[in-house]
Formats: C-alpha cells, sequence, structure tokens
C-alpha cells in the first residue's frame, strides 16, 4: 500500500512539474513524502503481497 501511495504521489509530483509553478511548493511536500514513505518500506524489510 505505502509503495502505491509512493507512485501516486510521484506521478502527481511529475505532473506538478509539466503543468507550471501554480502548486510547485505543495507537489515538492508531495515528493519530500513519496520518498520518505519509500525508504520506510525499504528499511522495514517488508515485502509486496
Amino acid at each position: 500500500m505505502l509503495e502505491t501511495i509512493a507512485i501516486i504521489l510521484l506521478v502527481l509530483w511529475l505532473l506538478g512539474l509539466i503543468t507550471g509553478t501554480t502548486l510547485g511548493g505543495f507537489i515538492y511536500v508531495l515528493l519530500v513524502i513519496a520518498i520518505v514513505l519509500f525508504l520506510v518500506r525499504i528499511i522495514s524489510g517488508r515485502r509486496p503481497v
């Protein structure tokens, strides 16, 4: 589930880069959240179901 959320956040971030700087700050917050979730998943060692 965390992996899915991280992928969705990364896609939203990429869309934000394409659309411009309207929500630039918010998109970077989403990117940071996605990276943190991904790292937590790697560190915890959980395997995908």
